[in-house]
């Protein structure tokens, strides 16, 4: 609905109101409607344009008004405003709109208030009323403000605001529109008298403003028509119109005008005046609004008004004593200093304004020192009254005591004003009174428990001041001190920002991320940035002290969090800023008074008392209540000690701002530093030590917080301010930024990061924080120092070291007093803070290291931890902790550097300089943490030559110096060459004295570490000029006498080799050459110098070294040369290892305790290494370089003289190597063609040697056989090894030779040489035999291959060698021997290995199998020889093999568990063959062999048969069947050769007659089958051997064993027995030998018949008297035996015997022959008969020529066997007669001369028989027959 309709509507109904009492209105009304109705648009720009129907629109509403009728008035009004509202009144009608309203206002309360809105309405929308008009229309409202209704008077006001405001905002537009001519302007006079113009608009806001002036101070208006106006109104106006058009005022003099000669006067007056609280209220507010918006304009009264409110805000409260209270008047309520402060909050948030009062007031030295005052006012109103605030408990740390008995009230603020260079003390003077009673939990100051809902100042509604927090006053206080301190940052932190960081630089300069403070005087002193910074500057400077105090007492109070972040925010504001302006004392002062908040004294006193009780201490009953009930008893800790969050706060405050003034803190940087190692000590230790479970549930809040906490607001501190702050933990909050990751991890980070950020540094910046970091370790150091220097050596207890338990503690020095009591001795193996940060410093800024001045980080940093690193009295772990740091520093420098121009090398010497120092110790002095350094600084080194090595140009000295200063000299040089006896004596001592420095501490770690370096410096040998390299040499020298062993074994083994290597590489060159020579010599002496070293391994390692440096480069070396290093390296060197063994022999010897004086063998293996080096550079260089020598034929002498000594002399493991170095220089001769003379005479030395060592051996031999096996296990016994060895050299001295001379030795050598072999092949006394049953040990291998390699075409050269393998052949029967086992423990089983499996016995078996055919070989190479039957060689041969065949089946086993054929078997084969070439040969050589000889050979052979044939075959009975008969089978071959291979050559005139009979008697023997018990055969070991002496001997000794018969034809019959007898084995072999011999006797062969019956005259006496034993004792058995029959065996031995007889045809006379003395004589020739004999006699001698002459000799014996009455034995046979009755087996005469054996049928020999039984009696009566048919009496 449009405005126009609510216009109808209004005159509607006010017509219809006035329709029946006021027509004329009702009337008038209609007109109005009536003209609206019909052209609305057109009417209201009537009334608009006063045209002719507006008197009828707007009379009505007159008329209506004018009726005093309430409802039609408030109708005119509303229709009245309706018109205004549509702009339907001309401006003629407003004076008459006035009045009229002007004659309504008595009306009632809704008529009033329509009035109100309405005017309004009407002066809003008609903006040129002005004047008079205009003050009438106020003057209305000011009439209606004053009514007692109160809606009524609050609507005025309102309206009146408005309208004032619209009147002053006319003048805005006014001025803006600056179109008024002069004639428009109003003329008015000034308060000063002075006149001027002003337009309507202008004159209207100044006649109001004056008006409005004077009613506040009760004075008549001149504009307005008031008699008065209440003040508080008044000024509420003017502070409206203050507060919107300030700036109007600032433009128009004349309002500026009224300010100070009205406004001003006024409000001070008031305010000076007795204190009203809505009139105090409002002037304050248009003070302030006058402070801040017209303080320029009004600096006097500026001035003024600050003065009295400092004085306000000082004034103490009617709450204090009134003696105390101000003298100017009487005492100022509370709400006027709250109003005061309240205002001065607003004034000091406002920076711009505080930096005004200080240009203006303060910054001459006349002026009044407003600002300073106001600091002053606000430091003592927030110190005035303690108790109020309390004290927050948190800002002691945690765990320490709270009770107000263990402590000062200095020390429970913490506060330590008078460490703030005394400037503060007195300002800080109220800030330790009446402390003791303040602890309690009411006390605190918050934004939520202190302040009001609404501000004081704001309550202008109230008559009296409203209640106010007693606290409210303080927190105002708070707030000012926190925006006066945040004005100036965020005024400052910008333009330093722009200045300093922003600044424009030139192109490629880095980015400034720690700025320098500003240096106001160079910088534009006419810019206004200039002027304002130092009015900061000043203000600072003027205000620090005491806004140092205040902060310092209210961050210590119970704040709630909010407020000590603000607190904490301005301190961070007030240090930033002192330092960005270059205010060193204020900043400084601000980082001490944040140290000491950040960590409290008693928290460092409280942790090493806290940590020195044992968490295990028994509880109190009072510490079990306190636990049982949650509370906390006073004294009790119950946590550890530790920094709370607000001291975390505080140091994380501290962090940020010593990170953003990094680049300007200079000296100060020693406090920061200071304060952040305690912090570091106490956030470690904190997080060190845990509380325990039970520490977690004490005391009040314990258990709120998780545990992991370490520091948080669960102590008791934080329990008094949360009820006095009114915090509330209901709704959890953000927390501020300054109160967020406040926990030890984080805290260190950030610690970390100012330290970081060291980086951003300019140097000169960079130098300020090295040297305050190094000052603050030193004065630790040196306080820990004097500190270790008291303490025993049971370490004292602290107490009596701490003399404070302050931070500071009070001692003399002044260090001491600076630095906090970090210095107790328990903490000393923590470290040091100041350490462990240089070197993080330094490890950021090694780019400043480098390249930078030296001064800048280099010297200080260095020289620093070298102070540290070599102060005597130290804690050991510092200078530990000062050595790693240091390290870390030398090590990554040179990694870094990436020139290598000028400055490489000084970078370098820098490091290497520094590092020597490290590890060069100053003193001989040395403990476990010297030790330690100088391990680290090895450690670095190594580190350095690892990654940085390569690129090193100088500095090699230095490293040399400090790696050779790790090595101690050895008490006996052990380098020189042996020049002299006594100087070899101490070159070869064999256990030189314990080394000195074996027993220092930590020594073999200096030197491993320091050997790694030189290891490394061995692997980049090619940088290192001649110089360097024999630096390289001595140093290395050095380290092969150290005491390590493997150190020093790669430095004799390894590395100098690698030096050797590096210098003949560069020795190629030929300018070079001569330098590099004289180096290597060098080199080679100092290997010698190790060569001796008292350690087996180093000893080899350098021996190696040496040789193999001479045999790599010997062909290089002059003869001049390799004549030096021949007699003044190799023969020393063997000459002092020998004396060294000598030495530890006689140390034995001398019965000294075999545990302690041992031979070190060892020594032997250095002697063993040594030879054979020299074997192999002999080997390689003999005949190239060392023959060539003059000196040749001495060395060799000596040479080979060493060789000898030690076969005669050393242990025997020395003596194998020796003669194999000897072999291997003996070999070397083989090239040396070209030098044959000086060849030969060389191997006649070699064998003059060997010949001579051969005696020796011999005679040991000898020796050893006749010692007891006790003695036989010297040390000095030759080895097998040894032995192998000297046949070596033999073979190759003889191998060399023939190929020189291209002939064998001659046979006197090698006769002497057999001596020798077969003395090496049968010593017994070696330890180290070795198996020879299946093979040939080594020595008997290396043996039998230097025989073999002997040319036996040589005359006499066959029979040496068959006669020594001869002997070789019986060894296993005659030498073998049991190996005597050593002791475990006897020195002589360390001297070698021993073997896997050590042999038990000596067996030479293998020996015996090799050696048994080879003899055949070599007989059947030379059979056709005489020399071999000659000189014995072939009974030699016989006689060996003699030995197995004799012993058989006692012959040792040729094997374990092998089918090798036994001994005696390959014997008898071998034995056989030679048999079988015999016979022809020597009866083709008999001219050339002597009889003698040939004699010895039969005979020898003979008895090889008969060892054979009589061998005890006993132990066969056991074999299998199969074996028996196998074996017999075998032995048959013995009879066979006898009969193929001997007989036919038996019967030689040249061979004696007892030869052959022995062989018959064997025969004989052999075919016994039983014997008796008195007839027991002697078993083969034990039958006599037939001496070799004389012919006599062995005849009389065959006379005895192979007696004739008595006489012809004996029949004597013995006494008979029935015992069975013992039957021999291998019947059939019994048999073999019973037909061979029945054979030698017959006439069966007729070839050689003379031969054949020289043997059968010889050989019939035994077929006789063995035919004779059947026959006799079976006839004198069965007399006694009677039925009993005879065993088989006695019965087929009869049958078969009397079958033999029957068969047996002599040759004639050979019976005879046999009978008389000479049988060789007669058995070809017979005498004839003598005929003068008796017929018995001549019967008798006829019968003894005959064929069958031995029936007639057994003629009784068979009548005898005729005659018996029983049966007589019988046997089946095969008879080959025709059958005489068919069917009968009967026997005739015909089947008993032709019967035949079983195996003739068998084989097929006869093709008929028939089997037929013979029995004993009809064999006798055929022989009988037999007899008499050759008698002539039979048929």
């Amino acid at each position: 609905m449009s405005s126009l309709a609510f216009l109808v509507t209004e005159l509607q109904s006010l017509a219809s109101e006035t329709r029946r009492k006021h027509p004329d209105v009702r009337e008038a009304a209609e007109k109005s409607l009536a003209i609206l109705r019909s052209s609305p648009e057109q009417a209201t720009a009537n009334l608009a344009s006063d045209g002719p129907q507006s008197d009828d629109l707007l009379r009505p509403v007159f008329m209506g008004c004018a009726t005093k009728n309430a409802k039609v008035v408030a109708i005119s009004l509303g229709s009245l405003q309706r018109l205004i509202a549509l702009k339907a009144v001309p401006q003629s009608a407003v004076p008459l709109i006035i009045n009229t309203m002007s004659d309504c206002m008595n009306q009632g309360v809704d008529i009033q208030l329509r009035i109100l809105q309405t005017l309004l309405s009407l002066i809003t929308n008609f903006p040129a009323v002005h004047g008079q008009l205009l003050g009438d229309a106020l003057l209305l409202c000011f009439r209606l403000q004053e009514s007692r209704i109160a809606v009524v008077s609050s609507t005025a006001a309102a309206t009146l605001r408005q309208l004032v405001m619209f009147v002053v905002d006319k003048v805005v537009d006014e001025d803006r529109r600056d179109d008024l001519s002069n004639s428009d302007k109003i003329e008015v006079v000034l308060p000063n008298g002075a006149t001027t113009r002003l337009g309507p608009a202008a004159h209207d806001v100044y006649a109001v403003f004056e008006d409005l002036c004077l009613l506040a101070n009760s004075e008549h208006p001149h504009f307005l028509k008031l008699e008065s106006l209440r003040k508080t109104f008044a000024l509420e106006l003017i502070e409206s119109v203050l507060t919107n058009y300030h700036d109007l005022f600032r433009k128009h003099a004349e309002l500026l005008l009224l300010l100070r000669h009205h406004l001003c006067p006024l409000v001070h007056k008031s305010l000076s005046d007795r204190p009203n609280f809505p009139l105090t209220l409002r002037c304050t507010r248009v003070v302030f609004l006058l402070l801040k918006q017209f303080s320029l304009e009004l600096k006097t009264e500026s001035e003024v008004f600050l003065a009295l409110l400092i004085r306000i805000i000082g004034a103490e409260s009617s709450d204090a004593d009134p003696a105390e209270s101000s003298q100017e008047h009487q005492t100022r309520p509370l709400w006027m200093r709250v109003l005061a402060m309240e205002i001065m909050r607003g004034l000091c948030s406002d920076a711009e304004l505080m930096r005004n009062v200080w240009d203006r007031y303060d910054a001459e030295e006349s002026g009044s020192k407003v600002f300073t005052s106001l600091i002053t006012a606000l430091k003592r109103l927030v110190t005035e009254r303690p108790q109020l605030l309390g004290v927050c408990q948190q800002m002691f740390g945690i765990g320490v005591s709270t009770h107000p008995a263990s402590a000062s009230t200095e020390s429970v603020y913490g506060l330590d004003v008078g460490g703030v260079a005394g400037m503060v003390a007195s300002a800080a003077s109220a800030t330790v009174s009446g402390v003791a009673n303040m602890m309690t939990t009411e006390a605190g100051l918050s934004v939520q428990s202190s302040s009001m809902k609404l501000q004081c100042i704001d309550q202008l509604d109230k008559a009296d001041s409203p209640p106010i927090p007693e606290s409210y006053l303080y927190l105002l206080g708070v707030q000012c001190l926190v925006s006066l301190c945040e004005g100036f940052a965020a005024f400052t932190a910008p333009l330093y920002n722009s200045i300093m960081v922003q600044k424009p630089r030139s192109p490629g300069d880095p980015v400034i991320r720690a700025p320098p403070a500003l240096d106001l005087s160079k910088m534009p002193q006419d810019e206004p940035a200039t002027k304002h910074l130092r009015t900061v500057h000043d203000m600072v400077e003027s205000a620090w002290p005491a806004l140092l105090a205040a902060l310092s007492f209210l961050i210590s109070t119970n704040l709630s969090d909010e407020l000590f972040v603000d607190v904490l925010a301005s301190y961070q504001a007030l240090t930033t800023v002192s330092g960005m302006l270059g205010l060193t004392t204020p900043r400084d002062a601000f980082f001490t008074s944040l140290a000491r908040l950040a960590i409290p004294t008693r928290v460092v006193s409280s942790l090493d008392s806290y940590a020195s009780v044992e968490p295990s201490t028994p509880r109190t009953a009072a510490t079990a209540l306190s636990e049982s009930f949650g509370v906390t008893l006073p004294g009790t800790n119950t946590q550890p000690p530790g920094l709370s969050e607000r001291n975390m706060a505080c140091l994380k405050v501290l962090v940020a701002s010593a990170l953003f003034l990094a680049g300007s803190l200079g000296e100060s940087w020693f406090d920061i530093l200071e304060a952040l190692q305690n912090a570091d000590y106490v956030l470690t230790m904190k997080g060190a030590r845990q509380p325990g479970s039970k520490r977690n549930t004490i005391g009040p809040g314990a258990g709120s917080l998780p545990p992991s906490r370490s520091v948080s607001a669960s102590g008791p501190g934080q329990q008094l301010a949360t009820p006095g702050a009114g915090q509330s933990s209901a709704t959890p909050q953000a927390k501020h930024p300054l109160l967020a990751d406040l926990d030890p991890d984080s805290l260190q980070h950030a610690i970390q990061r100012l330290f970081d950020a060291s980086k951003n540094l300019e140097d000169y910046a960079f130098r300020d924080f090295v040297n305050a970091l190094c000052k603050l370790s030193a004065a630790m150091i040196g306080m820990q120092s004097e500190s270790g220097e008291t303490l025993t050596a049971e370490n004292e207890s602290t107490d009596e070291l701490a003399t404070s338990p302050t931070l500071s503690p009070p001692v003399e020095s002044a260090h001491r007093r600076r630095v906090s009591g970090i210095h107790l001795p328990r903490t000393l193996r923590t470290g040091d803070f100041g350490i462990s940060k240089l070197g993080g410093v330094a490890m950021l800024n090694i780019h400043r290291l480098i390249y930078r001045s030296p001064d800048v980080a280099w010297d200080p940093i260095t020289g620093h931890l070298l102070s540290v690193i070599r102060h005597p009295h130290a804690p050991p772990t510092i200078r530990t902790q000062a050595a790693r740091v240091l390290d870390d520093i030398l090590v990554i420098v040179p990694r870094n550097i990436t020139t290598s121009g000028e400055l490489q090398p000084k970078v370098q010497k820098r490091v290497l300089d520094v590092l020597a120092q490290q590890i060069i110790p100053e003193s001989s002095v040395s403990n476990s943490t010297t030790v330690e350094i100088r391990r680290m600084g090895l450690e670095t080194l190594h580190q350095i030559l690892q990654s940085s090595g390569h690129t090193l140009v100088v500095g090699w000295e230095t490293i040399f110096e400090m790696l050779g200063s790790v090595c101690k000299s050895a008490p006996a040089p052990a380098g020189t060459p042996v020049t002299s006896p006594s100087l070899q004596q101490q070159l070869g001592r064999n256990r030189p004295p314990p080394l000195d420095y074996l027993n220092e501490k930590g020594y073999t770690s200096l030197v491993k570490i320091a050997f790694q370096s030189l290891t490394l410096v061995c692997d980049s040998l090619s940088s290192l000029s001649p110089e360097h390299l024999r630096l390289c040499i001595s140093t290395l020298g050095q380290f092969g006498r150290q005491a390590d062993t493997n150190i020093a074994l790669t430095a004799a083994e390894s590395l100098l080799w690698g030096v050797s290597d590096s210098i003949q590489a560069k020795r190629r060159e030929e300018d070079k050459e001569p330098e590099y020579s004289a180096l290597w010599m060098f080199l080679l002496l100092e290997v010698l110098g190790l060569c001796t070293d008292a350690r087996p391994e180093v000893r080899v390692g350098a021996i190696q070294t040496l040789f193999r440096t001479l045999q790599l480069y010997g062909a290089t070396l002059s003869l001049e040369t390799w004549d030096e290093c021949i007699w003044k390296v190799t023969f020393p060197l063997l000459d002092s290892i020998t004396a060294s063994i000598r030495r530890s022999s006689a140390v034995v010897s001398k019965g000294e305790d075999p545990a302690t004086a041992t031979p070190d063998l060892q020594w032997g293996e250095s002697k063993i290494l040594a030879l054979q080096s020299i074997g192999s550079i002999f080997q390689d260089f003999l005949s190239t370089k060392i023959m060539l020598l003059d000196s040749f034929t001495k060395a060799w002498h000596v040479f080979v003289g060493h060789i000898q000594d030690s076969w005669l002399h050393d242990n025997r493991s020395i003596t194998a190597p020796a003669l194999r170095c000897l072999e291997k220089a003996t070999k070397s001769f083989s090239t040396a063609e070209h030098l044959k003379d000086r060849t030969l005479e060389a191997l006649e030395i070699v064998w003059r040697a060997c010949d001579e060592m051969g005696g020796v051996l011999l005679e040991k031999g000898s020796t050893a056989v006749h010692m007891s096996p006790s003695t036989n296990s010297d040390v000095n016994a030759l080895t097998q090894e040894s032995l192998m060895a000297y046949v070596d050299v033999i073979r190759c001295t003889r191998s060399v030779g023939r190929q020189l001379e291209h002939c064998e030795w001659p046979l006197e050598r090698l006769t002497r040489l057999m001596t020798i072999l077969k003395g090496v092949l049968t010593y017994p006394s070696s330890p180290d035999f070795r198996p020879d049953v299946y093979s040939l040990s080594p020595v008997q291998n290396v043996v039998m291959e230097a025989i073999d390699s002997i040319d036996l075409s040589a005359p006499g050269v066959a029979s040496l060698v068959l006669r020594d393998l001869s002997e070789y052949a019986t060894l296993p029967f005659l030498a073998a021997f049991e190996i005597q086992v050593a002791p475990p423990s006897s020195a002589a089983s360390s001297t070698s290995k021993p073997p896997r499996t050590a042999a038990q016995r000596v067996t030479y078996i293998a020996l015996s199998k090799k050696t048994i055919p080879l003899l055949v070989e070599i007989f059947l190479r030379f059979k056709e020889d005489a020399a071999v039957y000659a000189d014995g060689t072939i009974e030699a041969l016989f006689a060996a093999y003699s030995i197995p065949i004799k012993l058989k089946y006692e012959c040792p086993a040729p094997s374990k568990f092998g089918n090798d054929e036994p001994l005696w078997k390959t014997a008898t084969t071998s034995f056989l063959r030679i048999v079988k070439e015999c016979g022809p040969q020597m009866k083709k050589l008999q001219n050339n062999i002597p009889s003698d000889r040939i004699e010895g050979i039969w005979r020898q052979l003979v008895d090889t048969f008969r060892g054979g044939i009589l061998a005890d075959c006993s132990t066969s009975e056991h074999f299998p069947l199969e074996i028996q008969e196998a074996e017999e089978n075998f032995d048959l071959s013995l009879v066979a050769s006898l009969e193929i291979d001997v007989v036919p050559y038996l019967g030689d005139p040249s061979i004696p007659d007892y030869i052959i009979s022995q062989l018959a008697r064997v025969l004989q023997q052999g075919s016994r089958l039983r014997v008796t018990d008195d007839d027991l055969p002697p078993s083969p070991s034990s039958l006599p051997d037939v001496p070799k002496n004389t012919r006599k001997a062995t005849e009389d000794q065959f006379s005895e064993d192979f007696g004739k018969p008595t006489r012809f034809g004996d029949g004597a019959i013995g006494m008979g027995t029935t015992a069975p007898g013992r039957f021999l084995p291998r019947e059939r072999f019994s048999y073999w030998c019973f037909d061979l011999l029945f054979l030698i006797c017959s006439n069966t062969s007729q070839d050689q018949i003379p031969s054949r019956k020289r043997i059968a005259a010889l050989s019939i006496p035994s077929l006789l008297e063995r035919c004779r034993m059947t026959l006799v004792s079976y006839v004198a058995d069965e007399a006694l035996r009677g039925n009993l029959p005879f065993p088989r065996a006695r019965e087929e031995e009869l049958l078969y015997v009397l079958r033999k007889l029957l068969s047996l045809s002599l040759w004639p006379g050979t019976l005879w022959a046999a009978l008389s003395d000479s049988p060789s004589s007669y058995c070809t020739q017979l005498p004839d008969l003598d005929q003068s004999l008796s017929p018995s006699e001549l019967i008798a001698d006829a019968v003894k020529r005959s064929t069958k002459a031995h029936l007639f000799h057994f003629y009784p014996i068979l009548c005898e066997i005729v005659s018996i009455p029983r049966k007589t034995p019988s046997a089946w046979v095969m008879s080959a007669a025709p059958r005489s009755i068919a069917g009968t087996s009967e026997a005739t005469s015909a089947d008993v001369r032709r019967s035949m054996s079983w195996s003739d049928v068998a084989s097929g020999m006869v093709k008929e028989g028939h089997a037929v039984e013979l029995d004993a009696r009809m064999l006798v009566k055929e022989c009988l027959r037999e007899a008499g048919r050759e008698l002539g009496v039979g048929h």
